[in-house]
């Protein structure tokens, strides 16, 4: 069964990557550029690229919105016909400083400095969409279940598969890292968090539309996800973790004041908690789809010195491709986990209820204890003398 399936996705990827990765190709000359070709595969996009057969482009337009001198312009991204026209006074600019982006221009030609205000549904806002779109009917769906056959029936189906996977979540990081009386209140935003990052990561797995977005291996993607459980953290905050940001106990005063450098370290801290998050999911899933498109890639490298080298480094590249999709399989299930952990960590750390006073108090008995042992042993001292 397992050889039979990824002998259908050695041919699925044969046919299908080689073509998708084409239609990246800088012109329609076919100058190839790798490193280029690399970067503007890997980038957000108004349409979505499927293949390139000589001159002719095969994609799937998206929506475009655009807000310009208060007015809505809204069309398909096919008007622009592959950056080649305008449309209404609209130019998607294929070079330069404003490339990929949606610009204004007049009847010569000239660019506006004042751009369009431009929310257009792009691969990645699409992604996103159709992922909160298939989380919303697959919790549904196991809602409906429990509600049906009640949680002391055995379940069956869909709810059989998605179960261990929230069981997972509830046990080994809810549980584990938030205090027992909150787990249920922040269990509905880390199954939410968890499943919304592992569906983007699958969905850039697949290499045909609707998949192949590389969502979060965005940064603007994965920094509103820290920056959101930032603001949830901050939320979430008792009193006496708000508290220890700028007046930690058992730390001398002068570290305090007049410099607090106790309190800069600590908002530093809280700050630089978003940074890892974001970097850490957009720089593992960005490798993994950059290693898989520089593999393929190698076949039309290889192509432009000797067609027979291209056929011949096809089927290794093809091998390579689907060892490194099974292994960034497995990290895109590891970076969700991961995800979700330290966020969980997080508020675990802003719901830990401290008692200052009973700190302070604890801190000087510790402090009376020591200078009377250090007496008595003083006094042992003199008297062995």
């Amino acid at each position: 069964m397992i050889v039979r399936t990824l002998s259908i996705h050695l041919i699925f990827l044969l046919f299908i990557l080689p073509m998708n990765v084409q239609a990246s190709l800088n012109d329609d000359t076919g100058n190839f550029n790798p490193g280029e070709s690399i970067i503007d595969y890997i980038l957000d996009k108004h349409e979505w690229q499927i293949a390139r057969f000589g001159s002719t482009n095969i994609a799937v337009p998206l929506p475009i919105l655009l807000i310009s001198e208060g007015r809505l312009y809204a069309f398909m991204s096919s008007r622009f016909r592959q950056g080649t026209a305008d449309w209404r006074g609209f130019r998607l600019m294929q070079s330069g400083d404003h490339k990929g982006r949606i610009v204004r221009v007049d009847t010569q030609g000239n660019i506006s400095p004042d751009l369009p205000f431009d929310f257009s549904i792009t691969k990645n806002v699409f992604s996103m969409l159709l992922a909160a779109m298939l989380l919303f009917f697959m919790f549904m769906k196991v809602s409906k279940a429990y509600q049906k056959l009640g949680s002391k029936q055995a379940p069956t189906g869909f709810q059989n598969a998605i179960e261990p996977i929230i069981l997972l979540v509830r046990n080994d990081i809810a549980k584990q890292m938030l205090p027992a009386k909150h787990v249920d209140k922040y269990l509905p935003y880390l199954l939410t968090l968890f499943f919304f990052i592992l569906f983007l990561n699958l969905m850039g797995l697949i290499p045909i539309f609707p998949g192949g977005a590389n969502v979060t291996g965005n940064i603007a993607v994965t920094l509103g996800l820290a920056l959101l459980t930032l603001v949830s953290t901050l939320i979430a905050g008792k009193r006496a973790y708000l508290r220890h940001l700028i007046d930690f106990p058992g730390v001398p005063w002068w570290l305090k004041f007049p410099i607090p450098i106790m309190p800069v370290i600590e908002i530093i801290g809280v700050l630089l908690k978003p940074v890892t998050l974001t970097i850490r999911l957009m720089a593992n899933m960005m490798a993994g789809k950059i290693v898989i498109v520089s593999i393929i890639f190698l076949i039309f490298i290889l192509g432009e010195i000797s067609p027979t080298l291209a056929y011949g480094f096809s089927p290794l590249s093809i091998i390579f491709v689907v060892f490194v999709t099974c292994l960034k399989l497995l990290i895109s299930v590891i970076q969700a986990f991961v995800f979700t952990l330290l966020t969980a960590l997080y508020f675990g750390f802003a719901l830990e209820e401290v008692d200052h006073a009973e700190e302070h108090k604890q801190a000087k008995l510790n402090k009376t204890k020591m200078a009377t042992v250090a007496t008595l042993e003083t006094k042992n001292q003199t008297l062995k003398t």
